[in-house]
């Protein structure tokens, strides 16, 4: 399997949650990023179109923060700044703030996904890489991670219709 893009993610989390171009500009002004929604179509678009446009990890990461804010609504003060390296340790930190999971919900995720991980493992991929326990979270645990996100929140209100 190829590496996963920073625009996979973003297509992904889109195709999750059903946003639509303007939802997705909200979520980058919830961050404090005006976005132009050309902007957005491009980087949604196939990678071998030619509009085609690469995410940066800080753009992203602005999407992610723009996310906590619009599902746990903005800190006072001033806005955490986006990060300008994203790896997929991070990523996964961001959603579980965003989307209020507990270690448990994590694990009931990848079962979902009919992938084994227990608290121990979900617990080390959200530690401080300095410190002895952590594991690297790597592109296949983020894309179950993002199958059983898709699974719960994209099938539920699919059987709600």
């Amino acid at each position: 399997m190829s590496k996963m893009t920073n625009n996979d993610l973003l297509r992904r989390i889109r195709f999750i949650f059903d946003y639509s171009d303007a939802e997705m500009i909200a979520i980058f002004e919830a961050a404090e990023e005006k976005v132009a929604r050309s902007l957005i179509t491009d980087w949604l678009k196939r990678d071998e179109d030619p509009e085609f446009k690469t995410i940066s990890d800080k753009q992203l990461a602005t999407f992610l923060n723009g996310l906590i804010n619009k599902y746990r609504g903005k800190k006072e003060g001033e806005q955490p700044q986006p990060e300008n390296k994203l790896d997929n340790n991070l990523i996964l930190k961001k959603l579980k703030i965003a989307l209020n999971l507990k270690t448990e919900d994590i694990v009931s995720l990848f079962d979902l996904a009919d992938m084994k991980v227990s608290t121990h493992e979900v617990s080390a991929f959200l530690r401080n890489p300095k410190q002895s326990q952590y594991r690297p979270f790597m592109d296949q645990f983020l894309r179950n991670f993002l199958i059983g996100l898709q699974i719960k929140y994209r099938n539920s209100s699919e059987d709600q219709q």
